[in-house]
């Protein structure tokens, strides 16, 4: 990972405290100029979040059961989720037809997963990928069945470890153009420049075929046209967001639109998944809020 800087321990610091002191609220401002269809969507997106500091929130704690233990393919992980009276929760609303998101990212952000566990009895079990070892975070993301706001899911966040050498891969530099692992091409087409602290912006990706042709509808995936996750570089904080064209819609252009706000002033590793070709396609992006 690159060396972080004084200013960027100085934001840290001041985040750190804000989440501490009682979170960070989030004010949603008028969408600027867009596409009119981009438009006449956004109105009805969740809006983004960025949580998971903590494994404590909203009144729900993460319990340990079982731990990734080393490095591999289909590593278990075993967790509980406890309510304030110590009690596990075993229902909550349904999030992009999942009731549990479950993520894992290391800490340089060269590793990158996105699972949904399984409750047997009291407790929520799946398994991911670890290849390398460093340090991790993971994250439970739900929305309690008594929230007062479906948009802004839970996210309780836990740090682990994986022993052995570890080839740690710098963060890439903000870039307008990414290709995915399968050869499809994803371009933001929006100002790509840097992102509002606080401020309501639509992200706007152009997605291609490895032959260049503009993909002109994705097939569902959780529910959507697509999912998008970040994670703070620094904190390690999760922001969800979510795609503005309804599911199965056609894309103007092959462009796939999320609304974002960002809580926290650094660099996000965006992570977008997409389903095209009866095959799931992840694209990464490094974004800047500013300074």
């Amino acid at each position: 990972m690159r060396k972080p800087s004084l200013v960027d321990g100085i934001f840290a610091l001041v985040a750190v405290l804000v989440v501490a002191g009682g979170g960070v609220m989030l004010f949603r401002s008028t969408p600027g100029p867009a596409h009119t269809q981009h438009q006449q969507a956004a109105a009805i997106v969740p809006a983004s979040h960025s949580d998971g500091l903590s494994e404590v929130e909203g009144g729900y704690r993460f319990e340990r059961v079982v731990m990734p233990s080393g490095r591999g393919l289909a590593v278990p992980v075993a967790f509980r989720i406890l309510a304030a009276d110590g009690k596990p929760v075993t229902r909550f609303l349904d999030n992009q037809t999942k009731q549990m998101h479950f993520f894992v990212v290391r800490d340089d952000m060269h590793v990158f997963r996105h699972v949904h566990p399984n409750l047997d009895g009291d407790t929520w079990h799946t398994a991911v990928d670890l290849p390398d070892g460093g340090a991790y975070r993971m994250f439970a993301e739900f929305i309690p069945l008594d929230t007062k706001d479906p948009r802004h899911p839970v996210v309780l966040g836990v740090p682990f470890s994986v022993a052995g050498d570890t080839s740690l891969v710098p963060v890439p530099e903000p870039d307008a153009h990414t290709v995915t692992e399968t050869g499809y091409t994803v371009t933001r087409v929006d100002e790509p420049a840097e992102l509002p602290l606080l401020g309501e912006r639509a992200l706007r990706f152009a997605i291609r075929t490895p032959d260049g042709a503009p993909v002109e509808k994705l097939e569902q995936h959780l529910g959507a046209n697509g999912h998008m996750t970040g994670f703070h570089t620094m904190l390690l904080s999760a922001t969800h967001l979510h795609p503005v064209e309804p599911a199965g819609a056609p894309l103007i252009n092959g462009e796939l639109t999320f609304r974002s706000v960002f809580a926290e002033r650094g660099e996000y590793r965006l992570f977008l998944e997409f389903r095209h070709g009866g095959q799931l396609h992840t694209a990464a992006f490094t974004v800047a809020v500013a300074r």
